[in-house]
């Protein structure tokens, strides 16, 4: 039986959506590693870090926070909870509402931050090159870095 062009579309879109969260999962799996192994902090720790970093005030409404590194909002509590353990940031109440929480990054939390920026550079531009030489995965991670105007 012919497959039709529908078919064909979608298990061509369903082979490269494979392939790039096989890429995902390889290049998250080195970032984590290299960031608890050289920094302690977690993937998404730093990930906050580097939102509240950038951030004009240094700080974002939890819901703001969780949208940014994909997180729900009970699991953005619990990892500003962890960053307010470990001194990297503290949480405060809106002036104007005292029901908004707020996520500010703390000087340590922007030293550990600035620490651990270079190492996650370095790990993700080594995991994408690793995965530019694979047979089955180097295709994707070439259309990746393509510029795109």
């Amino acid at each position: 039986m012919a497959t039709s062009p529908l078919a064909a579309r979608h298990n061509s879109d369903q082979a490269v959506w494979n392939r790039v969260l096989r890429v995902h999962a390889h290049v998250e799996r080195e970032l984590a590693a290299a960031l608890q192994r050289r920094h302690a902090i977690g993937l998404s720790e730093f990930r906050s870090l580097e939102h509240l970093h950038r951030s004009e005030t240094s700080e974002l409404r939890m819901q703001d926070l969780a949208d940014k590194v994909g997180l729900g909002q009970s699991s953005v509590t619990r990892l500003v909870g962890r960053l307010e353990s470990a001194g990297f940031a503290f949480k405060d109440l809106c002036p104007s509402d005292k029901r908004g929480v707020y996520a500010v990054i703390t000087d340590e939390g922007r030293q550990r931050y600035e620490a651990a920026r270079a190492t996650y550079a370095e790990t993700l531009s080594s995991a994408l090159n690793t995965l530019a030489a694979d047979p089955e995965l180097g295709a994707t991670v070439r259309a990746l870095r393509t510029p795109q105007d």
